[in-house]
């Protein structure tokens, strides 16, 4: 006799339950991925508490999603328990000290609009980067000259047996879009950042807006993408290469080298996981034969891919 398999199971006495097979297509931007073998979007710390230490308890990983941006999921879905933290959006000022405390789950151009309205400055680089500040702070997200380090302090995790820890900014040996929280399974619950508050708010919107306007101009926003795909092999920049190696406009099924960016690859609709893919594996081995240069993925690439390209 089969026996059925949970569609869910319940967490603190049914006050929360975590889900099983719920696509993850619709958790991120490039709208493709297959499905989580177990699920929850905690909207509590206490329930994301719980969640984790079902997983621990059960032996399973952990994959969290903020945003779901910078991220590519394969068809066939993620084992484990994915955790989506973007419902978790708390924050405190402390105008004292200038800073500002804020949960994972913020979204990062909110927060940058926010404290330009505030008169608080120092991130106004951020407005139109894509993802939460729990996936910022784990990848070092930066943009136009500025990038997380700049005014970390410090964050919450939780590891996987239910402890929180604090790390500083000296713990996480920032450098360009990487940190040590990269591929562990500590969960970023909070980060604090210093910033200057009291500033001119016509200033600080000026510089935001500017940036914003930038990216609008120069970026894809039509279409659904992971934001950049590479990161640049500095000091050239992995668009220049694409581009003059004339993979504009290059596609494979319903995915595409944007014609706007090259660093941008677009799903013009349809495109799989695996389209996408061979997409980037195709550009890695072009530049690498043309250029002599290997360009590493920004996108964090999830689940099983083999027999992709």
């Amino acid at each position: 006799m089969t026996v059925a398999q949970p569609t869910f199971v319940p967490l603190l006495n049914g006050d929360c339950q975590i889900d099983a097979q719920v696509s993850l297509s619709e958790y991120t931007t490039y709208r493709v991925g297959g499905p989580a073998q177990w699920f929850i979007a905690p909207h509590s710390l206490e329930h994301l508490q719980a969640a984790v230490a079902w997983a621990y308890q059960e032996g399973f990983p952990l994959t969290v999603l903020g945003a779901g941006s910078n991220l590519l999921i394969s068809d066939r879905g993620l084992p484990g328990l994915v955790i989506v933290t973007r419902h978790l959006r708390d924050q405190s000022f402390d105008e004292a000290s200038g800073q500002i405390t804020v949960a994972a789950g913020k979204p990062v151009p909110r927060l940058c609009g926010q404290l330009a309205k505030q008169g608080w400055a120092g991130f106004e680089w951020a407005v139109g980067v894509p993802g939460t500040v729990g996936g910022a702070v784990v990848m070092n997200a930066g943009a136009h000259g500025g990038d997380i380090s700049d005014s970390f302090v410090s964050t919450k995790v939780l590891q996987p047996d239910g402890n929180i820890q604090t790390f500083y900014k000296d713990d996480l040996n920032y450098g360009y879009r990487s940190s040590s929280l990269q591929g562990t399974q500590l969960v970023v619950l909070q980060a604090t950042f210093a910033l200057q508050p009291g500033q001119p708010i016509a200033a600080i919107q000026a510089l935001t807006d500017s940036h914003l306007n930038h990216r609008l101009e120069t970026q894809p926003y039509d279409m659904p993408s992971c934001g950049s795909v590479f990161r640049n092999p500095l000091p050239q920049k992995s668009g220049q290469l694409i581009e003059q190696s004339g993979l504009k406009g290059f596609q494979i099924g319903g995915a595409q080298v944007s014609e706007k960016h090259a660093n941008f690859i677009v799903n013009r609709g349809g495109a799989t996981a695996s389209d996408i893919y061979n997409l980037i594996f195709h550009v890695q081995k072009t530049i690498a034969e043309r250029w002599g240069v290997t360009l590493h993925p920004e996108v964090k690439i999830l689940g099983d891919f083999e027999n992709a390209a």
